[in-house]
């Protein structure tokens, strides 16, 4: 059936032209593609895509092939579709020390070092209980190892992944003003739901911390932090016995990669212009088990945006838009948004012809009616012309009810700094970033294709695929909003 066309008249210097504009394809997205490609990406074949392994490189000659079979052009590094990037990883070895007085804490089981960091530390403690910020304020802390009991007060507990975040949220209530009043190490004492979440933190604190080149990590003399266990909380309340530790850490490179293609534009200036899709391809890899599966499948995350893309990519080759549309599928996003980092300040293409950018992730769960759209309000909106556009597009297409909470910056997941729109908005590209938001299922090897909502992904595609055919045919580009400060 074909598209009916609007004729949109010109005048221009007392002459008209007619220019059509066709309908989006959206009958080019089907279910049977979005499923196939979904059991593909998300299949235990590729052991859950950590990033930085040969799982990773699997999927992403797997996303290559079916980039190419979509009808991508390749537009990454040297005429391919792969741009590959350095990742750095940066973990605590081993030969790291911890004593108290004559007592000895062995690593990982008796203390935990929550600060990947190389640094000497000798120095008297200073007990302060659970203290407060105001508490600490008064308290003369220079020169000395702080030691504070670990408290829930001012945390809240409605978070994704609770056990496993609970000691870094309280590291993060004392880290910076400790610092700032000139302590030189900071000793956690276990709570009772510290000791719950130990099992589930030491793996990630042995892992360590990830950058890239250019943009990596400081490992060096920042002030340590460690967690002991509640056992030691009297012996720490009464003892005059000195600190003396030892950080040491190593770094290790390994490679990661972005995936790169495009559909070429039509017009004959308008197709050296970018509507660029983002997506990341890792996952978590092979972890702790949950019953009996340990394989971090990822299909929600970010499997959905990534065979959406590919769907978008198909109704394009179809139907290609006055713009050229660009396919992004980040790596290493996982590991601190790496991937986006990267390709943010080494684009394989003008950064100043990058219209807009379109991110999905975790666009498959939830409510079938419902979806969010963050970077659409203040402080997180960087494009109000970029915003109607989404708006505009759910409108004609799925209609979805709009979340308004997660988009703001009291919530307290901090989702909008969570996903690879983030290095684009840094650098004023108009970004919008579409997602059903978490489940309980997030980050566990239970994020299964079987889980997936189809229709509420079909929907979600179609959504972004409405959104980027409005950019690639518009006259005009969306403006960057000024003076947009995006930090929490």
């Amino acid at each position: 059936m074909k598209n009916k066309m609007i004729l949109v008249l010109l005048a221009c210097g007392g002459v008209v032209f007619s220019q059509a504009i066709k309908k989006p394809l959206v009958s080019a997205i089907t279910d049977k593609d979005l499923k196939t490609d979904m059991y593909q990406m998300a299949g235990d074949h590729f052991n859950g895509r950590e990033a930085g392994t040969l799982d990773e490189l699997k999927v992403s000659m797997w996303l290559a092939n079916k980039a190419k079979e979509a009808g991508m052009a390749p537009a990454g590094d040297d005429g391919t579709y792969f741009q590959f990037f350095d990742m750095y990883r940066h973990q605590v070895t081993s030969n790291t020390k911890f004593k108290i007085g004559q007592k000895e804490f062995k690593l990982w089981k008796d203390v935990l070092v929550a600060e990947t960091t190389n640094i000497k530390v000798d120095a008297s403690l200073i007990y302060l209980g659970a203290a407060t910020k105001e508490e600490i304020e008064k308290a003369d802390i220079k020169g000395k190892a702080v030691v504070i009991l670990a408290s829930k007060q001012g945390i809240a507990d409605d978070i994704s992944l609770f056990d496993r975040r609970y000691p870094g949220l309280v590291r993060n209530k004392y880290y910076d003003l400790v610092v700032k009043k000139g302590a030189t190490a900071l000793i956690m004492v276990a709570d009772a739901l510290a000791e719950e979440s130990w099992s589930q933190v030491e793996p990630q604190m042995t892992r360590g911390v990830y950058g890239i080149e250019g943009l990596r990590d400081k490992i060096g003399a920042t002030m340590p932090v460690f967690w002991v266990h509640n056992d030691q909380l009297e012996y720490l309340k009464t003892t005059k016995d000195l600190l003396s530790t030892e950080v040491i850490s190593e770094t290790y490179k390994y490679p990661s990669v972005n995936i790169v293609g495009t559909i070429a534009g039509t017009d004959p200036k308008l197709k050296d212009e970018y509507v660029l899709f983002s997506g990341h391809q890792d996952h978590d890899g092979v972890r702790q088990k949950y019953g009996k599966d340990s394989i971090y499948n990822g299909a929600d995350d970010n499997a959905s945006t990534c065979v959406a893309m590919l769907a978008i990519a198909r109704a394009y080759k179809k139907q290609p838009g006055k713009r050229t549309a660009l396919f992004v599928f980040h790596g290493s996003e996982e590991r601190g948004l790496l991937g986006s980092r990267w390709y943010a300040s080494h684009s394989t293409v003008p950064e100043k012809n990058i219209i807009a950018v379109l991110n999905g992730d975790m666009i498959g769960r939830n409510n079938v009616n419902q979806a969010a759209l963050l970077g659409s309000s203040s402080p997180h909106e960087n494009s109000s012309d970029l915003v109607a556009i989404a708006k505009r597009a759910n409108d004609e297409g799925p209609k979805f009810d709009l979340d308004k909470l997660w988009d703001r910056p009291e919530h307290p997941e901090y989702f909008y700094f969570r996903s690879d729109h983030l290095p684009y908005a840094k650098r004023g590209i108009p970004s919008v970033f579409y997602t059903s938001v978490l489940h309980s299922q997030y980050h566990t090897p239970m994020d299964e294709s079987e889980n997936i909502d189809f229709v509420k992904l079909h929907k979600m595609t179609e959504w972004m695929y409405r959104t980027g055919w409005i950019l690639s045919n518009d006259a005009t580009r969306p403006k960057t909003l000024p003076n947009v400060q995006l930090e929490r």
